[in-house]
């Protein structure tokens, strides 16, 4: 409102120069209408809509008031401006109307045919009807060149809005999906953390228990217990090194050990019935290379699988772990003849089937797009059961 402000004395002091040339009323009138035009350029971008209005009266006012156009007639111009840049939209359609309409009705007016002072006899002939149009038409472009200006910086502002709010609503999804990878990148972490410890720490319970039994009785089976429990726990302390590894960087993690898959599932089945639980292995189908997201989903499987028959199973449980390759599924099956009743399983979060370790396993069925059957067996003993498509896979 300042700078208008200013711009207004100095439309102002135009207008009062031009209307102290004139004498009698016309100068009283004339200076109205400069007071009359600098108070509505003051408030212009306020009250755009009572600018355009307001301008439109006065100028209709002068017209018919016979009130000759000074140096501040430039505000009309602004007015012009003003109406279709920042204006309602009936104010711009109402600015460029008058504006097309004012050269033509100014030529009208103050020439001498729309009720002004009548011509001499001897005046020169005026100008032709083709002058006159050309010299209306000419005398309206100025406020058709502010009005066109005005849409323009209306466009402008408003494409600068349409930019303003898409870059915040970027940043916002962009926000809103970083804070989605985090979360899916802790649920990874989590359950590859949950699969390891639970695994190697059961196997070294398990050791530690039978080495505290037989150590008076049978020394050598307390030192193979031992041995035993050495190597998993290096083999844990190797995969936390793995996970650690990752959460540093991504450029360091193809420094540590791979990912187990597959063919690692031997070496897995060794390490339990090492710490004495009979599992029986058998393949069948057309055994191939898989994605190694798909290699990993069934190591794990089959390791919590195996870590809850340790568990759960109870004393003399045996478990049987089977992987058929079929043209289109890879079905992986593990069941054991142990205490059958999803209840007495801890880790299923009290029968239902919501623990952490089978809550991993369904996230991992579902990332690849597979499904997951757990249950009881119906002669007794538990099953697991997991499909995993290996197109959906790739």
């Amino acid at each position: 409102m300042v700078v208008d402000s200013a711009w207004a004395l100095v439309v102002l002091l135009l207008g009062l120069l031009s209307d102290f040339t004139t004498s009698g009323w016309q100068r009283y009138g004339g200076v109205a209408v400069s007071f009359a035009i600098a108070a509505l350029m003051a408030v212009r971008r306020r009250r755009p809509d009572l600018a355009a209005a307001g301008g439109t009266a006065l100028g209709l006012g002068q017209l018919a008031l016979h009130i000759e156009p000074g140096g501040s007639s430039i505000g009309y111009l602004v007015f012009a401006y003003t109406g279709a840049a920042f204006g309602s939209p009936w104010a711009s359609r109402l600015v460029l109307a008058v504006g097309l309409a004012a050269g033509p009705l100014t030529l009208w007016r103050f020439d001498g045919s729309g009720g002004g002072p009548a011509e001499s006899v001897d005046a020169p002939p005026g100008p032709s009807a083709w002058q006159t149009v050309f010299i209306g038409v000419l005398m309206s472009t100025p406020f058709v060149l502010c009005w066109a200006w005005g849409r323009l910086t209306r466009v402008r502002a408003a494409y600068l809005v349409e930019l303003e709010d898409r870059a915040a609503r970027l940043e916002r999804e962009r926000d809103a999906r970083a804070k989605v990878a985090v979360a899916a990148e802790r649920a990874r972490i989590a359950r590859e953390l949950h699969d390891v410890v639970a695994h190697n720490v059961s196997v070294m319970i398990v050791q530690a228990d039978g080495a505290a039994y037989v150590l008076d009785n049978s020394p050598q089976q307390a030192k193979e217990a031992l041995a035993t429990i050495a190597g998993t726990g290096r083999q844990a302390l190797v995969e936390m090194r793995r996970l650690l590894g990752v959460l540093r960087t991504s450029e360091t993690a193809g420094e540590y050990v791979p990912q187990p898959g597959v063919e690692e599932l031997p070496e897995l089945l060794e390490q339990v019935r090492t710490a004495g639980l009979p599992v029986d292995f058998a393949t069948s189908g057309d055994q191939r290379e898989l994605p190694r997201g798909l290699e990993l989903t069934v190591y794990r499987i089959v390791q919590e699988a195996l870590t809850n028959v340790r568990k759960h199973g109870g004393p003399g449980a045996r478990a049987r772990v089977a992987v058929d390759f079929g043209a289109h599924d890879l079905e992986v099956l593990v069941e054991d003849d142990g205490r059958g009743a999803v209840g007495t399983r801890a880790d299923d979060g009290g029968g239902d089937g919501t623990g952490h370790g089978l809550i991993g396993m369904r996230e991992r069925v579902g990332m690849v797009s597979g499904s997951l059957d757990v249950g009881p067996r119906p002669g007794g003993g538990f099953r697991i059961r997991a499909v995993l498509p290996l197109r959906a896979a790739k």
